[in-house]
């Protein structure tokens, strides 16, 4: 399974960006499928994930209300629309595939990590 991420860029407070992350080998229906960021000098954090089915989704408290995480079988993608972004999302965001566990916010529970985005919000 290959996780491929995309869409980061340079942008100032208030924009929007979407990202995406498209999911190659596998069968992507069977994953929950996750958005975390890693700012400099600090551990890579959850920010939002969506289960397997797309029947629950889940959101880490900062992002909650601006962000919004979702997916397409069809294209076998993750996307992570962000909004109001605030310099402190500025991270590398990396999307992450999880097999077997319904939801999770624990780094350990996800299986394959895409080599991530970098986000940069300035003020």
């Amino acid at each position: 399974v290959q996780l491929q991420a995309s869409g980061g860029g340079l942008v100032q407070a208030g924009s929007s960006l979407t990202l995406s992350c498209a999911v190659s080998g596998g069968t992507f229906s069977m994953y929950t499928m996750g958005w975390f960021r890693q700012a400099p000098g600090k551990e890579r954090e959850f920010v939002a994930q969506v289960t397997f089915d797309g029947g629950s989704t889940d959101y880490a408290d900062s992002v909650l209300g601006r962000f919004t995480i979702s997916r397409n079988y069809a294209k076998r993608t993750l996307y992570l629309q962000m909004n109001s972004l605030k310099p402190e999302d500025t991270a590398v965001y990396y999307c992450a595939a999880s097999y077997g566990v319904y939801l999770s916010r624990a780094r350990n529970d996800y299986d394959y990590w895409g080599q991530g985005t970098q986000v940069t919000v300035s003020s």
